[in-house]
């Protein structure tokens, strides 16, 4: 059964999503404030974290930012009132694999814990696959059993998003893929308005992925893994 943590210092919010995650077959535990799961953790993580983020102890940004650099595979949900686009650019680039915004409809928060995990069982249960790529000097080996994704044998820490991204970009190469598909395919939906959340990922991911250029911007469209198979 996978563990859930829900961070929301609403009672009635809280209280209801547990009850609603319980009966959908999860073990789902309510924390009111950062200081109650930072113990939780403590004792045990969570197979999935979702996290408000005003908070009357602290900021919930702050702390996945905290909580990803020591377990930077930790799938992560937002579910907040902080609607702006900024807030949710900010929560992917914390490495957020969903950001909802309230008032939510406890069925669709289901469906996307679902597809998330997935996500996560699909890719961890393809048998052996192993890639290696080159460019022009370096040699990338991805490994989907493993997760782990290294650089001429050095590895490079990527979020659960960040991974996804870069898997779905060498696995389709050299396909042009654009951000509609990257959304559909990396996190289940496909708004519009989130579409920069898609060049925020890249951003982030060709930061890490040094030395080499691996991916392409192809302007207007999308994006291309310039990788060659070895």
């Amino acid at each position: 059964m996978k563990l859930i943590y829900i961070v929301e210092d609403h009672d009635v919010i809280r209280n209801g999503v547990v009850q609603y995650l319980s009966i959908s077959g999860y073990e789902a535990i309510g924390q009111k404030n950062i200081a109650e799961v930072r113990a939780a953790f403590e004792s045990r993580v969570p197979d999935l974290l979702i996290q408000d983020v005003m908070l009357p102890d602290g900021d919930g940004f702050s702390f996945v930012k905290e909580m990803k650099e020591h377990y930077p595979h930790l799938p992560v949900i937002f579910l907040t009132a902080r609607t702006e686009e900024s807030d949710r650019i900010l929560g992917f680039e914390l490495g957020a694999d969903d950001y909802i915004s309230k008032p939510f409809s406890p069925k669709e928060l289901v469906l996307r814990i679902q597809a998330l995990f997935r996500r996560l069982d699909e890719s961890g249960n393809n048998g052996e696959s192993i890639y290696t790529y080159k460019d022009e000097e370096n040699v990338m080996v991805i490994d989907d059993n493993e997760h782990v994704l290294s650089i001429n044998d050095n590895p490079i820490s990527l979020t659960a998003a960040e991974w996804r991204i870069v898997f779905y970009l060498a696995s389709n190469a050299p396909n042009l893929i654009t951000r509609s598909q990257i959304l559909e395919e990396c996190f289940d939906y496909s708004f519009e308005s989130y579409e920069r959340v898609v060049d925020t990922h890249i951003k982030n991911i060709r930061a890490k992925l040094k030395p080499g250029q691996w991916i392409d911007t192809v302007r207007g469209y999308g994006y291309r893994f310039s990788g060659k198979k070895a």
